[in-house]
């Protein structure tokens, strides 16, 4: 099924109407200087050579050329059909807290900023592991299902922030419960959580969860963020220091003695937060410890792109246009220069888009025989000469 990759650039085309109404204003502006100039008679001979008609033609030429420029930057493309992509690894969620208490900043720039490095440095190393992602403060969600889209877990993580959760705490709890449902049921092993929180609020019933899910095949590893000592909150929407009801400030404090203890009955590992860097590498040599198995996914982002056609519609209609005179007699030495300019500049692109096609047609070919550092080669080829080749990027990373 045809759709639309970057279907916002589309709003582009609500620029046409704007273009008929000054197409309309320059027919009204040319009259009234026609008025201007004199006799009408002695205006209609001087103008006899010119035509409404080429002029209303060639405003109609830069319209099509506009709507397929839009086209072109909306990325219409159809679907190649599913195929089958096998990697090693296991099924992490990641649990962040977002509670007001994560805006402290005994860690700078706050606590919620750095945790958000460390699970993004995290993200970027976990290779061919599933990743989910749940936020939670007095509640817990899922944010994102478990998914090998690295891309999509980085930008999910982006969007974190502490007006996500309306309701205030910090139930690990239920960030646990809700991590357990993202995970398949049948499976016993090679399933993660990495949770990172300041652990203020204390949950009793946190580690009872964790001891069920350990049993289940569960690994829980807590990651400790802020300071013991603690540090006050800057209000995000006063930037103003918080203060309880008695108007004494707000000390948010580290709990390390509950996030060790659910790290200790979820067979995992606690790690206070120091370096980003060093507590992702720590956490990544834990994940992979745990052994991999194979997972088999469908995926259906193999593309035929049209956003080439589109652009060399364009590119011929603004060469039509540009050889079409407004007079009613035009040169045919003219036409004939169009015609040669126009077979010099689209074939080329033609033979480009088809010598892709190829390419990846055999890169698919070897893929499908698991013959990957061939099917990695046909791909490069295609990415060197063109990097906005969508389809041979994600095929070329799949190799």
């Amino acid at each position: 099924m045809l759709r639309f990759e970057h279907i916002q650039y589309l709003w582009a085309l609500a620029g046409i109407p704007l273009l008929v109404l000054l197409y309309f204003f320059v027919l009204w502006w040319k009259r009234k200087t026609a008025r201007k100039i004199g006799d009408p008679e002695l205006v209609k001979e001087l103008i006899k050579n010119y035509s409404p008609k080429k002029f209303a033609l060639k405003f109609v030429l830069i319209l099509m050329a506009f709507a397929a420029c839009a086209f072109a930057a909306g990325g219409l493309k159809k679907p190649q059909g599913n195929e089958q992509v096998t990697r090693n690894g296991i099924d992490v969620v990641l649990a962040i807290d977002v509670s007001k208490s994560m805006l402290a900043q005994d860690v700078k720039p706050n606590r919620l900023e750095r945790a958000k490095l460390l699970l993004g440095k995290l993200i970027d190393r976990l290779g061919n592991h599933r990743v989910g992602l749940v936020v939670f403060a007095g509640r817990a969600y899922i944010q994102m299902p478990l998914t090998a889209d690295q891309n999509a877990a980085r930008l999910y993580l982006s969007s974190v922030n502490t007006d996500m959760v309306p309701t205030q705490g910090t139930v690990i709890g239920d960030a646990l419960k809700m991590s357990y449902a993202a995970f398949a049921a049948k499976e016993k092993k090679y399933k993660a959580v990495v949770l990172i929180s300041d652990g203020e609020d204390h949950d009793e019933s946190a580690g009872k969860i964790a001891e069920a899910m350990a049993a289940d095949g569960v690994v829980i590893n807590t990651v400790g963020i802020g300071s013991p000592e603690g540090s006050n909150i800057i209000d995000e929407a006063t930037n103003e220091i918080k203060k309880d009801t008695d108007g004494n400030t707000v000390i948010s404090k580290l709990n390390e003695k509950e996030l060790k203890d659910i790290a200790a009955k979820g067979n995992g590992i606690y790690q206070l937060f120091s370096n980003s860097g060093d507590v992702a590498a720590k956490l990544e040599a834990q994940l992979n410890s745990m052994g991999s198995r194979t997972i088999t996914e469908t995926s259906g982002s193999s593309y035929t792109h049209y956003f080439t056609w589109f652009l060399a519609a364009a590119l011929l209609l603004l060469l039509i246009e540009m050889i079409i005179s407004e007079k009613k007699k035009s040169s045919k030495v003219k036409t004939l220069q169009f015609v040669l300019v126009s077979l010099v500049v689209l074939l080329p692109l033609t033979g480009m888009a088809q010598q892709e096609n190829k390419l990846i047609k055999k890169g698919n070919d070897a893929y499908n025989k698991k013959e990957y550092t061939e099917a990695a080669k046909q791909y490069r080829q295609v990415t060197d000469k063109n990097p906005a080749n969508a389809a041979a990027q994600h095929n070329l990373g799949n190799a």
